[in-house]
């Protein structure tokens, strides 16, 4: 029988050539280095297991009493959070959300009919694309342009504005870039949002991964001249990422601002999908972060280094999880790499860069593995 499904769903589903050829490899019995791994409970990190199990056991889970933006008491955690990037936040602009990927579901609803447009950046994560499809919203790629470091090219950025535009998606800092936005260009962002009357979506997720020893600025730090929201939550805060708790913090002109909280609120009493206990444990994760922190700051210092000792030309990155390499030779790319070294790294074109020769490593994969890939790369690239 032939059945239908949806065109927002018509992906492409088949392999790509890199994934056919890692499943070829390993199906030939080749050990592979993954260069790739950016899940940080596989990463070899140290958690306190009592300490994090615990908060779950609390009876306070036992009673189901649905508040469609979450419990006061993990809003509450979640401004203090806040509090520490030197941000005042009311529990009352948060949203409690299973993830970042549903927060970004529940503001293309709150902004976009089917078909408006939102501007992402270029280079960034692909995941983008599916959340867009699943919403019936378009997304514009706005660039992102390296010069001993990455910029916002907004030029281009104003170019894409169009009728039907409604938000600017802004990934602070930016993954696989790492770049960080200025506050000179936070400003135009937000002039630019206020004359074309564009939301601001702010996805801080790296955020407290900043690799100097200055904290990276909070847009939850005011003034909010645009209307804005900022996402986050305990899958890189805390490196927790099977627990599902994100949120949405809300900022902006008073009239609008309470305008959005209340239809948010409604989007999210639709789905009421954050569970008790988690948000129940959410203070007590909140509060150890800091011990996941310090272990995923070492381990990124330190591949940083061994990219940098082994020669090899590293992109300018402010902050995050991933480093861009600009490969010397002409034709070598991730799928060379992996044929000749059989290591695995992923292709810039996987995040939308257009240049050659640029592949992408997980700074958080085990100093041991990172160290042998690094060096198999450098023998092949110098």
């Amino acid at each position: 029988m032939n059945y239908r499904f949806s065109s927002r769903t018509a992906w492409d589903l088949g392999e790509s050539d890199l994934a056919r050829a890692i499943r070829l490899a390993r199906g030939a019995g080749q050990t592979l280095i993954d260069l790739t791994v950016s899940n940080p409970t596989t990463c070899g990190f140290h958690y306190d297991a009592e300490s994090i199990l615990a908060p779950l056991s609390d009876p306070r889970a036992l009673t189901y009493d649905p508040d469609p933006r979450g419990l006061l008491s993990a809003r509450e955690a979640v401004a203090a959070y806040y509090g520490d990037h030197r941000a005042a936040v009311s529990p009352d602009a948060i949203t409690l959300t299973t993830s970042t990927s549903e927060g970004y579901g529940y503001l293309f609803r709150l902004l976009c009919d089917a078909g408006d447009e939102i501007l992402v950046p270029q280079p960034s994560y692909p995941l983008f694309d599916y959340l867009a499809d699943l919403e019936d919203v378009r997304l514009r790629p706005y660039p992102l342009f390296y010069d001993y470091g990455w910029w916002i090219d907004f030029d281009q950025l104003e170019r894409r504005i169009g009728p039907r535009t409604r938000a600017i998606l802004l990934v602070h800092p930016n993954n696989p870039t790492g770049h960080a936005t200025s506050h000179t260009e936070r400003l135009r962002l937000e002039e630019i949002c206020g004359r074309h009357g564009l939301a601001l979506i702010v996805d801080e997720v790296f955020l407290d991964y900043p690799h100097t020893a200055e904290k990276l600025p909070s847009f939850a730090v005011g003034p909010h001249p645009a209307l804005t929201f900022v996402l986050s939550g305990m899958s890189k805060i805390a490196g927790l990422p099977q627990m599902k708790v994100g949120w949405i913090a809300a900022f902006g002109p008073e009239v609008p601002l309470r305008q959005a909280l209340a239809r948010l609120e409604i989007v999210a009493d639709t789905f009421l999908s954050m569970n008790t206990p988690a948000q129940v444990a959410l203070p007590h994760w909140l509060q150890g972060r800091l011990g996941i922190q310090d272990q995923i700051l070492e381990r990124i210092s330190s591949n940083t280094r061994k990219i940098m000792d082994c020669n090899l030309d590293l992109l300018k990155v402010d902050a995050g999880w991933s480093a861009i390499v600009r490969l010397p030779r002409l034709g070598m790319d991730a799928e060379s790499i992996l044929s000749a070294e059989h290591v695995i790294t992923h292709p810039g074109a996987f995040y939308g860069i257009a240049e050659r020769g640029r592949i992408i490593v997980s700074l958080i994969t085990p100093e041991d593995e990172f160290s042998t890939g690094i060096e198999r790369i450098a023998k092949v690239s110098n």
